[in-house]
């Protein structure tokens, strides 16, 4: 069962006024591109939020299921599929919940920008790895756990107590998504190590620039990547489920 409230509940038009259904930013852009032709296939959008990956996907010949936690955002995707009906499904849930969406099996699965907000990582791997026929493939993007955030008057927006080797929840000091609802910050080590643990196989990862708008904050300094994007394979035998 979904939690009463969601961290993005609180700023749910925000989000929306932001992010929008536009998905031709970079990281988008990639994992749009890293799930290849998806006609025909059923996918999983996870902390699908009001659904501008998901409607991608179904416009591109997908059979969509939006998985998210926010009652707030899930109002708006279903909002937009009134609007422009797609066929696509929306369940709020608890991705990382043992029996979430039992007996249901699909092709491959994205998740744009939401591995960092949410805390239980091994627990919605290993549902990904559940849901996820054997093959199936999995495509994530996310803020770069290397490089958390460029600052005009710091090389991060790290808090001045932390430091990219000491993993949990944080705030970052913006007015963005960051700053507002935090982040579960992990090292890109226990995101690899993690996949491997669960069952997954690296096929491509893409590093996109961050583009001009975010290369100018620092003028004249060397870009470093803005996005870490990937898209894994499940293979064919899995380990077993963690416990409840």
């Amino acid at each position: 069962m979904a939690a009463a409230t969601a961290r993005y509940d609180q700023i749910a038009d925000f989000y929306d006024a932001t992010a929008g259904q536009a998905v031709t930013d970079a990281a988008t852009a990639a994992l749009l591109d890293l799930a290849g032709d998806v006609r025909r296939m059923a996918l999983l959008d996870l902390a699908c939020g009001p659904g501008r990956v998901g409607r991608e996907l179904a416009r591109r010949g997908a059979q969509v299921t939006g998985v998210d936690i926010s009652a707030a955002l899930l109002a708006k995707a279903e909002a937009y599929e009134r609007r422009e009906p797609l066929g696509i499904a929306y369940v709020r849930a608890d991705a990382t919940a043992r029996r979430v969406l039992e007996g249901r099996v699909f092709d491959g699965a994205v998740c744009n920008y939401g591995l960092s907000d949410i805390d239980d990582l091994d627990g919605l791997l290993a549902n990904v790895a559940r849901l996820l026929t054997a093959g199936g493939w999995f495509v994530f993007s996310l803020l770069h756990p290397c490089f958390p955030g460029w600052d005009r008057d710091a090389p991060s927006s790290w808090p001045p107590d932390r430091g990219y080797f000491s993993e949990g929840w944080w705030l970052a000091s913006n007015p963005g998504f960051r700053g507002k609802v935090g982040s579960s910050h992990r090292m890109l080590s226990t995101y690899l190590n993690s996949l491997t643990r669960h069952g997954f196989i690296p096929e491509q990862v893409a590093e996109p620039r961050p583009g001009a708008h975010w290369e100018q904050r620092l003028p004249g300094a060397a870009p470093v990547p803005l996005y870490l994007v990937a898209r894994y394979r499940r293979r064919q035998s899995v380990p077993p489920a963690l416990p409840s």
